[in-house]
């Protein structure tokens, strides 16, 4: 199939320092970004592994036509992974033939290092971290289903509903074929940790939208109504884009800018299996758009989750063992970037609400930029409280930083992350409006649990 040629072409790349897994897999215009991602970012954990049972089997030597970097994605599919995707065509027939050997000398080397489980054959850095305990978190699209649909779909293939989860114990409780309604953001399913839904057919549809939980926050929280204009100003690769469009019904318009023509094409294909007709993109630096355009004269909403560290994401660590700690001047770099921008969307003339958001854990990219920002609008901006029961909020850096919101594995069961809410100090204040249509507060009927007669 192509996503292991796809693979083995990524890996490649990484091994002769053409660019990062996220960048070579941007750019190798394979449709399902997702699962060439994932695929390769195992195929990498494993590679000591893979590399020694490959030649203890003698795969190579007997497949010569075999290229070294599709036979370790091969190998790893075959032994370590799910299988053969799609039946595995003639991938799955050569392998086929070497299929006991290859099994055989991944046993032997378990028992040679004594240990059971393929985990444990891993070093200690490349061991599964919290990524792998993290349940699955799956959108559901309201441009083209409903939760009720979804879940009775899910009944009727032997899953069972638990209703809506009452706090994030109920989460982590998950287990086998069990799946719950988070407690807090609407629309969001949440199965077991390890649930592969990358090729089901309601996610292959555009029915379901897989994303984390803590990225959900962003367009729920700035909740456009219906015939807003909204930008979303670094919007690749577009799942807070959908969100947005869901929210809006498709009633109105966002415009999306990008800089990366590659991620912004990744976008249109994923926002067109989304069903997403309101969005407009252009290939532009946000910071280059002017506020007086008159196209933007009706914008009262903003998102900008801009280029950051990364340093909250876990699977990053896959990939850059250090990213956790960014280098000072890389940090430094960012930093004034994202202020900047975040300076520059407050300038919007009609603007009334903002979110700021990254996936970095770093104070310098979040709590600092966001207090920068309010110094410098002084008495026309303000933080908005939102989602008090939250549990992990901003650093306590200036006053009302405990309005912002951090998420983390450990208290939200999500990827690190940060929001700030960020409202026109002159319009009426929209707390309670936020709190109103937060979903702790008044939550959506959850889908009812239907006995079975």
């Amino acid at each position: 199939m192509a996503v292991y040629a796809a693979a083995a072409g990524v890996l490649a790349g990484v091994e002769s320092r053409q660019g990062s897994i996220k960048g070579l897999v941007y750019s190798s215009n394979f449709q399902n970004v997702k699962q060439l991602y994932a695929l390769v970012c195992e195929t990498q954990r494993y590679s000591a592994v893979l590399d020694a049972v490959i030649a203890s089997a003698g795969l190579l030597r007997a497949e010569k036509k075999l290229r070294p970097h599709l036979a370790k994605v091969l190998v790893y599919e075959l032994l370590l992974g799910k299988g053969f995707r799609g039946g595995g065509g003639r991938w799955k027939a050569l392998l086929g033939r070497h299929q006991a050997r290859l099994k055989a000398e991944l046993a032997r080397l378990k028992v040679h290092r004594g240990v059971s489980r393929n985990e444990d054959l891993l070093e200690v850095g490349s061991r599964p971290g919290p990524a792998s305990q993290l349940p699955r978190f799956v959108r559901v699209n309201t441009l083209k289903t409903c939760s009720d649909d979804v879940v009775d779909y899910f009944k009727r293939k032997g899953f069972s509903y638990q209703g809506r989860a009452s706090s994030v114990d109920d989460l982590r409780a998950l287990k086998g074929k069990h799946f719950l309604l988070d407690p807090l953001v609407p629309e969001l399913l949440v199965f077991p940790a390890q649930t592969d839904l990358h090729e089901h057919p309601l996610y292959r549809a555009g029915h379901l939208i897989l994303q984390d939980r803590a990225s959900c926050l962003p367009a729920m929280l700035l909740d456009p109504p219906p015939g807003s204009h909204v930008i979303d100003a670094c919007a690749a690769p577009g799942n807070k884009t959908s969100h947005l469009a869901a929210l809006l019904k498709n009633q109105g318009k966002v415009f999306a800018f990008d800089l990366d023509a590659k991620r912004l094409a990744s976008m249109a294909t994923l926002l067109a299996r989304a069903g997403v007709s309101c969005c407009e993109l252009a290939e532009e630096d946000f910071l280059a758009v002017s506020p007086s355009d008159p196209r933007y004269s009706q914008v009262r909403y903003i998102l900008l989750d801009p280029s950051c560290s990364g340093s909250g994401m876990l699977s990053r660590q896959l990939e850059e063992p250090g990213a956790r700690t960014p280098c000072p001047a890389r940090l430094h770099a960012l930093a004034g970037f994202q202020q900047r921008a975040l300076c520059h969307a407050l300038t919007f003339p009609s603007l009334q609400r903002l979110v700021y958001s990254t996936c970095s854990l770093c104070q310098e990219e979040n709590e600092d930029v966001v207090r920068d920002a309010l110094q410098q609008n002084p008495g026309a901006f303000r933080l908005a409280p939102v989602l008090p029961t939250w549990p992990h909020r901003g650093l306590s850096r200036f006053p009302g930083a405990e309005h912002c919101l951090r998420a983390s594995p450990e208290t939200t069961l999500s990827g690190g992350f940060f929001v700030a809410v960020i409202e026109r100090a002159e319009a009426p204040s929209s707390a309670s409006q936020v709190e109103a249509s937060a979903p702790e507060c008044t939550p959506g009927p959850a889908p009812k649990r239907k006995k079975r007669r």
